[in-house]
């Protein structure tokens, strides 16, 4: 049982349990060593933590050379809590109950499915009674993703369906106690890239779907602007006077350049009636020409606003989190091709480990980070998506 389970911990504390975290086994003398704590704080803080729950003892290491008592190695505990995560798409809901390092304990996928502010709440809370009802450990945090803007816990704007017009922040604290925190997806995806996939201190994630967004990550801290709407790089304008976006400019780059819009585009030019990621790999596969061209205009199209991206924010790597481009990953190459900036020959362009679960990943990240007190967390994922 983890005592004081929703307390963020002392800096000191944290401090320690994230050595623990990043060495694995590790010593009371070496932890001493590494933070620059005393010894005898070292053993009350480890103390707390075993007290807790989140470390155990390993067992006996190796005597250092100068000989003397072997010391007891400590390991942190991923399995003394869990968390909740959820994304809410236009027509879907996904959700996943995990312990503290992201090993998933139970999923739900519903798809298809009428999402809007009447139906919102009570999907979430069929889905929460699911997975929380088989949860052995104490959930520690609840986090939801949204696709649209959120400031500070609150949904702004939500341009594809009405999320916008409900409060489901107070909705869910009035009937949960753990933490919770509502995000914006693409914001949600680059941070679970950050803490479950990429060594990299600094990164920006790219989520496309029906729309273009970016999230920023720098040594662990999203940075989300003054109204939580930095990254919103799909309503960065392409074309001036170009196409109307609900958003209210016209000729946005997510206008041109998003699955939908390449779904919609492939769908008129082939005659079909419906266009996926899985039916754009099977035209590829069969070298259909027109898709060819237009996912070559789509990784040009794209390509512009990775520039702009990287001009603005000099990320280490940018990570493009797409069904279409992890299907076909020679699109990338494309989009390598039209960036001859010399500001982008250092960044890393690549395609998303961690795919159509980023988001859920982030939702674990961002709850963890605030239970843990660590902003710089690692983990490292034995399966990737």
């Amino acid at each position: 049982m983890v005592v004081n389970k929703y307390k963020i911990r002392e800096q000191n504390e944290s401090l320690i349990l994230k050595s623990i975290i990043d060495h694995e086994n590790i010593s009371r003398a070496e932890l001493s060593t590494l933070t620059g704590l005393n010894k005898a704080s070292v053993s009350s803080i480890t103390k707390t933590l075993l007290d807790d729950g989140l470390i155990f003892e390993t067992g006996i290491g190796s005597a250092s050379i100068q000989g003397g008592r072997k010391p007891i190695m400590l390991q942190f505990n991923p399995k003394a809590a869990a968390i909740l995560s959820f994304d809410i798409g236009i027509d879907y809901l996904k959700g996943s109950l995990a312990y503290l390092d992201g090993t998933e304990i139970l999923s739900i996928q519903k798809k298809r499915i009428t999402v809007d502010a009447k139906t919102v709440m009570s999907l979430l809370e069929q889905a929460i009674e699911e997975l929380s009802i088989k949860a052995n450990v104490e959930i520690v945090g609840l986090c939801t993703a949204v696709h649209g803007i959120v400031n500070e816990n609150s949904i702004v704007f939500t341009p594809y369906y009405d999320l916008d017009t409900i409060d489901l922040y107070q909705e869910l604290t009035s009937r949960y106690d753990y933490p919770i925190f509502i995000e914006n997806e693409a914001n949600l995806a680059s941070l679970g890239e950050y803490v479950f996939s990429l060594d990299s201190k600094t990164l920006v994630s790219l989520s496309i779907h029906s729309g273009i967004g970016a999230g920023i990550v720098d040594h662990g801290i999203l940075r989300k602007g003054q109204y939580g709407e930095a990254g919103e790089i799909g309503h960065s304008i392409l074309y001036p006077n170009g196409k109307k976006c609900p958003c209210g400019n016209h000729g946005c780059l997510e206008q041109y350049a998003s699955n939908s819009v390449l779904y919609e585009t492939l769908a008129k030019v082939k005659q079909l009636d419906y266009v996926d990621s899985s039916v754009v790999k099977e035209l590829i596969d069969h070298a259909d020409t027109e898709t060819l061209q237009e996912l070559n205009k789509n990784a040009f199209l794209l390509s512009v606003g990775i520039n702009n991206i990287i001009a603005i924010y000099d990320p280490e790597v940018v990570v493009i989190n797409s069904s279409i481009y992890r299907s076909n990953p020679a699109l990338l190459s494309v989009v390598e091709h039209h960036l001859t900036s010399r500001i982008a020959r250092k960044v890393l362009i690549q395609n998303s480990a961690l795919g159509s679960q980023a988001t859920l990943y982030g939702g674990i990240a961002l709850c963890c980070q605030n239970f843990l007190n660590i902003r710089e967390l690692k983990f490292h994922l034995q399966n990737s998506y």
